[in-house]
């Protein structure tokens, strides 16, 4: 299989209120993490950080015009990669030592991480066998209800268990934009992970059902608006008959 060089690794585009969505266009759709950059007065935003396979700060020089708080939605392999390369790192308690002291097991890396999730490699010495995600210890611990204050903007953390037990949303009730990572995007959700809780998962998307979005931004897959969101959310409680 091919290999990428690193300046083409990640691409970038604007999606508007001033948020740029960052991804790795070579890993297949399902595995590729959606990255958010989001951009504040006093400073920035950068909500997951992709796999790791190639220097974020290197070469997307926009995660470093301005101090930036990196947070996590939750510790999977695909969305903590790069974390360690910033200096304020956010995570929810509850995934606080997965962050510090990530194993292939707990990231999932373990089965997902092989070379069938790209469709061309990251650039050498890259090896699948051998990934991992590097450390990084939490900055600031973040609970339900805490702000993230950017100077002129604040997302409210909303604690979303189901997924991964320290899943969290992030919501801007000024503007109606909800950072939801994998708790709710317009793809195949992920229930069954190791430390998944169905219980709990419904709790989060009748949570998420009751906001007034207007537009999503998920950890997988193209954002969608206020009305999709109501129809992801209420068609996977009906199937669920509740």
């Amino acid at each position: 299989m091919r290999r990428i060089p690193p300046q083409d690794w990640y691409r970038t585009r604007r999606v508007g209120d001033d948020i740029t969505w960052i991804d790795e266009p070579h890993i297949r759709e399902f595995y590729r993490c959606n990255i958010w950059h989001v951009r504040g007065r006093d400073r920035d935003m950068l909500v997951d950080s992709g796999m790791g396979v190639v220097s974020l700060r290197q070469w997307v020089p926009l995660v470093t015009e301005k101090p930036l708080d990196a947070v996590a939605s939750h510790t999977h392999f695909d969305h903590v990669g790069c974390h360690h390369e910033f200096d304020c790192r956010l995570c929810h308690a509850a995934e606080a030592d997965i962050l510090a002291a990530p194993s292939r097991a707990a990231t999932l890396a373990d089965p997902y991480v092989t070379d069938n999730i790209f469709d061309a490699l990251p650039p050498a010495p890259y090896c699948s066998q051998s990934y991992g995600v590097t450390p990084a210890p939490a900055t600031r611990l973040l609970a339900d209800g805490d702000l993230i204050d950017l100077g002129d903007r604040s997302f409210e953390v909303i604690h979303t268990p189901g997924h991964s037990p320290g899943g969290i949303a992030l919501w801007e009730e000024s503007s109606g934009v909800l950072i939801s990572g994998d708790i709710l995007y317009d793809g195949p959700l992920i229930e069954d992970c190791y430390h998944s809780d169905a219980a709990d998962y419904i709790a989060s998307m009748r949570r998420l059902l009751a906001l007034p979005v207007r537009v999503v931004h998920g950890g997988h897959f193209p954002s969608f608006d206020g009305a999709r969101h109501r129809e992801l959310i209420t068609d996977w409680l009906v199937l669920r008959n509740r």
